[in-house]
């Protein structure tokens, strides 16, 4: 019944916690298969063994005391939102700004303040996001190793129940949990039409939708998205590993919670990297009239995204140039060919 009233194209509510579970596995001997799978896998128990997590589900005072002896004083990125927004960390009421303020602050005052806060009625949200490690608790990944993803440095992630709003990364992501329980609502890369995100240029994009009270009226292409999602719940220990691009909405289930997570496999910067391309293609293609954007469509169907795989059959290989493999020397000559066409840009 739950199933059936999630598909329901006229539902008005979803019960996340009735969407399909991502896949569960034990710890791998290595990560290369889950990258090439390309799906989200949660990880059962990848960090059990980590002192982090044994300390973080005892108490939060205890994991507490436990990074505070790490730290070494530096000031650290923190997120705060009033209790009025219920946790949520997204847009503020148009997209220029956001629900949240941004600041730098002391880590062991910044956990001390939380340790006061948990439980307090009409309490602000507030997160340690996106800290590095290495710089600022640096005996953490000693203490703490990744053996999957060896040289990769880790971030924490830390504070109340709050829920960040549906974005995506352009790295693949493996978030360890070590304090609370963490649930992610996933969504595959091509939801993006229905996932109503919020201006590219202001990153992180987020989806307006809020999908614990989705505004249907007024995004209705969501149920489309719900129907395509699913759900992970990590306990302590647990990690997800998060292909690239996948959309991601998630909310700490407790009053504190911790993760540590690893990004990893960047786009090459530069005329090489995805989404300057695309950016390109905003400028160059998207103001054309209908017939020359539907021959680019075709020329991109046919020769990027390879609808056609015999699209090029009828070339001898060594003169497919460009729309072939590419040798090192084919990839430089076209690096330099485009860099001159853009300097000559007006």
């Amino acid at each position: 019944m739950a199933e059936a009233a999630r598909l329901d194209p006229m539902a008005t509510i979803f019960d996340i916690d009735a969407l399909p579970e991502v896949a569960a596995i034990a710890p791998p001997a290595d990560i290369a298969a889950l990258i090439a799978a390309e799906t989200p896998v949660v990880i059962r128990g990848l960090v059990d063994a980590w002192p982090a997590a044994a300390i973080g589900r005892r108490s939060p005072q205890q994991l507490n005391a436990y990074l505070k002896a790490m730290d070494r004083g530096a000031p650290g990125p923190v997120m705060e939102a009033p209790a009025r927004g219920g946790g949520r960390f997204g847009y503020g009421p148009d997209m220029r700004e956001f629900s949240f303020t941004r600041r730098q602050a002391r880590i062991g005052e910044t956990l001390d303040r939380m340790e006061r806060l948990i439980g307090q009625p009409n309490a602000p949200f507030v997160a340690i996001q996106m800290l590095p490690l290495a710089s600022h608790l640096p005996a953490f990944a000693a203490a703490n190793p990744m053996p999957l993803l060896p040289g990769v440095m880790p971030l924490l992630w830390i504070g109340g129940p709050v829920r960040s709003q549906t974005h995506n990364d352009r790295d693949h992501n493996l978030a360890c949990v070590i304090a609370g329980r963490r649930r992610f609502l996933l969504f595959p890369p091509d939801q993006v039409g229905n996932l109503y995100i919020g201006p590219p240029d202001r990153p992180p994009p987020l989806s307006l939708v809020d999908p614990e009270a989705p505004d249907l009226d007024r995004f209705p292409r969501f149920r489309a998205a719900m129907a395509a999602a699913r759900v992970a719940r990590l306990d302590p220990g647990d990690a997800l590993f998060l292909p690239r691009y996948w959309w991601h909405h998630v909310t700490s289930l407790d009053p504190y919670n911790a993760m540590v997570n690893y990004w990893w496999g960047g786009a090459p910067a530069g005329i090489e990297n995805p989404n300057d391309i695309f950016q390109a293609a905003l400028l160059a293609i998207k103001e054309l009239p209908d017939s020359e954007r539907a021959y680019w469509r075709a020329m991109f169907d046919a020769h990027v995204f390879r609808a056609e795989d015999d699209a090029v059959a009828h070339i001898p290989p060594d003169l497919r140039g460009p729309l072939g493999p590419m040798r090192p020397g084919q990839r430089a000559a076209l690096k330099q060919q485009l860099l001159a066409a853009l300097a000559r840009s007006p």
